[in-house]
């Protein structure tokens, strides 16, 4: 399966912004009430994530939904 270019630049930014925040990939699991395992899927642009566990992530990254989406091209 080709990797999907959307996919990775959400991945990369939920990452960056995880970071940034010293959390590790379960402890933003845990904020946002998903499973650590998707949690890795969605960064490395393996899953394509639906809205609400957009939103979660977002919560748990206490930033804007917008946000996720800096890293985004057209």
């Amino acid at each position: 399966m080709k990797a999907d270019p959307d996919l990775i630049a959400l991945g990369r930014e939920v990452r960056r912004l995880r970071k940034e925040r010293g959390l590790s990939q379960e402890a933003l699991a845990d904020l946002a009430g998903l499973h650590t395992n998707y949690v890795g899927g969605i960064e490395r642009g393996e899953r394509n994530v639906g809205v609400k566990a957009l939103l979660a992530l977002a919560r748990g990254l206490d930033v804007r939904p917008a946000v996720l989406f800096v890293g985004y091209t057209s």
